[in-house]
């Protein structure tokens, strides 16, 4: 195998695909990314692949020799991200394992593996290829995955439980204590004639788990200009393909909790408020919070349309702020965790928000008013007598 590439090609690509390379390998050749160089296509393939989670990606190259090899991720991402601009020549011979690379600062010796025991990405079919609106799917996950449970006892909750109707997606995240559910249209996107029309998409339910969606929004980010991204769901694996890189990851198994039955219909009380200033009083109050004490009081006064936070740490001190809210319904007193709060206001785009209570022990939900259609449903913490 021979080829030349610029540093900066390799660089970046070699970084995305590091990403789905385990720091602690199962096997010693998961711990390799794979490169394969084709004369043909003139294009050079990395894969990283930790059996749960791939990324693929291709790149123009002069290939003159075609070939491939596994060769060590951090070691090889280590020294390609420290050579100077310019080319980059790797050169293996057939059968050998020892590839070198040469650069105009020196040359670099490194030993891989062959790529017989690299496990294979799985393939996706054509014909059932759904093509999904980039900017919809980037305003689902930006309104859901903070949501996902972090404790991998809980399964399927680690993920994003995705349905993908005909003119629409939603994204439901919740890790038992809060719950995000977002919906796009795809009408609210600049669709374009790469993306299905309404009446050939097939509609689908899947659970991807986060950190893959966490990566699928790192790699849409990167590609600003792709309008579709394609999906494909088969056999307990989902594949993301954006132009030459592909994303693969296993599914979640387990039925998803039919989180709408959560959702309460009817509110005694409505608050409407600016999302950014409750936000920065939040965060000015949240300095007296803690591990140990991390709640947040609100105390509506309907009379004088004003809201109260206050943190209350008795060792340390306590902060009080108040701000103009419209207010309708009793007054009452409730306590949220800061934490679960903020994530949730944070992930909200629109500046005018809406929470709608019932008692101090039900559950409170946070919308924006106009413009993504988002629900944020976020349990209150039981204040002490």
């Amino acid at each position: 195998m021979k080829l030349v590439c610029t540093q900066s090609n390799l660089n970046s690509n070699l970084s995305l695909v590091s990403r789905a390379v385990p720091s602690r390998p199962t096997h010693p050749v998961l711990g390799n990314v794979k490169l394969e160089a084709n004369q043909e296509t003139q294009q050079v393939s990395l894969t990283g692949f930790d059996l749960s989670l791939g990324i693929q990606t291709k790149f123009a190259a002069t290939v003159e020799e075609e070939g491939e090899l596994t060769l060590p991720a951090k070691l090889l991402t280590d020294i390609v991200s420290r050579l100077p601009e310019g080319e980059i020549t790797i050169d293996s011979e057939a059968g050998e394992t020892i590839c070198i690379l040469r650069s105009s600062s020196g040359h670099y010796q490194v030993r891989g593996m062959s790529t017989e025991e690299f496990p294979e990405l799985p393939v996706m079919s054509n014909s059932e290829v759904t093509q999904l609106p980039t900017a919809a799917l980037i305003k689902g996950l930006q309104g859901s995955l903070f949501a996902t449970s972090a404790d991998e006892t809980k399964q399927v909750l680690t993920g994003v439980h995705l349905i993908v109707k005909k003119d629409s997606l939603e994204f439901a995240a919740t890790d038992g204590h809060r719950l995000a559910v977002v919906e796009t249209s795809y009408q609210d996107t600049d669709r374009s004639s790469e993306v299905q029309p309404e009446s050939d998409i097939e509609e689908f339910s899947v659970t991807v788990p986060a950190r893959a969606l966490r990566e699928l929004e790192r790699m849409v980010g990167m590609r600003q200009l792709a309008e579709s991204v394609a999906v494909h769901v088969e056999q307990g694996q989902v594949v993301f393909q954006l132009g030459e890189q592909r994303l693969t990851s296993r599914t979640l198994e387990g039925q998803y909790p039919n989180y709408r039955l959560l959702i309460p219909r009817e509110f005694e009380r409505q608050v409407a408020m600016d999302r950014r200033q409750l936000l920065s009083a939040l965060e000015r109050i949240g300095v007296f919070t803690d591990q140990k004490n991390n709640l947040v009081k609100f105390t509506m006064d309907s009379l004088n349309q004003e809201l109260f936070l206050s943190v209350d740490a008795k060792e340390v001190g306590s902060g009080r702020e108040s701000m103009a809210a419209q207010i309708s319904g009793d007054d009452m007193e409730i306590a949220f965790n800061l934490k679960y709060l903020m994530e949730g206001l944070k992930a909200i785009p629109s500046n005018e928000i809406q929470l709608q209570l019932n008692e101090a022990s039900n559950p409170v939900i946070l919308t924006p008013l106009g413009g993504l259609k988002m629900t944020y449903l976020i349990m209150p913490v039981q204040l002490r007598t």
